[in-house]
């Protein structure tokens, strides 16, 4: 593809995309060999900082520093987005001593940012800047300045902020990780600011959520005739019925797999007499229902069952569990 000619062929598109990619990682890449100590100075700033994190920033880094608020607050260091226009018309009340300021823009010299520079630096609170100028007026103003320059844009034109925003993007990833790495933030926190995803429902739902109670579960005496224990397992749809005995605790489970089992091995005889003890699975795998649904879902697929029984401290029924339990709770 020449420049004397627009792009029309499936070639030349490709072609673009695969220039644009390789601009845009080479602008990561020369930034990740620039990181020094204001990097490490950036984070130490925002992991003292009481407050919250403020970041701000006009169009484009406008919308990159939204997704970086987002970023912060999900991974455990609470953040907003500020947006610097509205700053001067009130919205620089939001910010508070406690808090740190986060402010992008790749020249440097947005004017509805530089208006208010002077007045989070009156304020005393801790300026950390991204931007592609060490020279501008936000570096200036700032007490870290986060070097995110980029030799070129992927535009075309070298105009439209297209590298320097994937470079803003990708280093406010790496604070957000290098904050939640210092914090200590573990899976489990990342669930509990995301319970409506699927991570959530992994980390956060226990068995007791999604089981079935003690009072739909299916169980017998291990005196019960099979007859008893095919209509108990009928009654209660799981496709199981436990064997309990006087205490309560299951000493067995019998499935509908072990009963098509049952009937290959025993051709033509009368099963009706047999008791539940006597076609019973002895020692049945078991949750508690304080145990993550997850946990209970990997016991089931390692051992290939499609029901568990759940058992309180003391080793007593409290209900049961079944694969179709978890799908519905979008466990697995």
């Amino acid at each position: 593809m020449t420049n004397d000619r627009l792009p029309s062929s499936d070639a030349d598109w490709i072609a673009l995309a695969r220039q644009t990619l390789a601009i845009e990682a080479a602008g990561l890449q020369a930034m990740a060999e620039r990181l020094d100590q204001r990097f490490a100075d950036a984070v130490r700033t925002l992991l003292a900082c009481r407050g919250r994190v403020v970041v701000t920033g006009m169009g484009k880094s406008g919308h990159i520093g939204r997704k970086i608020a987002a970023t912060l607050a999900s991974t455990g260091t609470p953040a907003f987005f500020m947006h610097p226009a509205e700053a001067s018309h009130g919205d620089l009340g939001m910010i508070t001593p406690a808090d740190a300021v986060l402010a992008i823009s790749n020249s440097g010299e947005s004017d509805e940012l530089t208006t208010i520079l002077p007045l989070i630096k009156r304020m005393g609170v801790p300026l950390v800047a991204m931007t592609g100028r060490s020279d501008s007026t936000l570096a200036r103003h700032a007490d870290v300045v986060l070097d995110t320059g980029v030799a070129r844009e992927a535009c075309p034109h070298n105009l439209a902020p297209t590298a320097s925003t994937t470079a803003q993007l990708a280093m406010g990833d790496a604070l957000a990780v290098a904050l939640l790495s210092a914090r200590g933030f573990q899976p489990e926190d990342f669930a509990r600011s995301h319970p409506g995803g699927a991570l959530g429902r992994r980390l956060l739902t226990l068995v007791r959520d999604v089981m079935r109670p003690l009072d739909v579960t299916p169980r017998v005496a291990p005196h019960a005739t099979l007859p008893e224990t095919m209509r108990a397992m009928s009654a209660g749809s799981l496709g199981a019925a436990a064997v309990v005995d006087e205490q309560g605790r299951p000493i067995g489970i019998f499935t509908d797999g072990d009963l098509r089992r049952l009937i290959e091995a025993r051709p033509g005889a009368d099963l009706r007499t047999l008791t539940a003890a006597e076609v019973m699975h002895p020692n049945p795998r078991s949750v508690h229902p304080g145990m993550l649904a997850v946990e209970a879902a990997d016991l089931m697929e390692q051992h290939r069952i499609h029901s568990v029984l759940v058992v309180d401290d003391d080793g007593r029924l409290v209900g049961a569990l079944n694969s179709h339990d978890l799908m519905r709770a979008k466990v697995i």
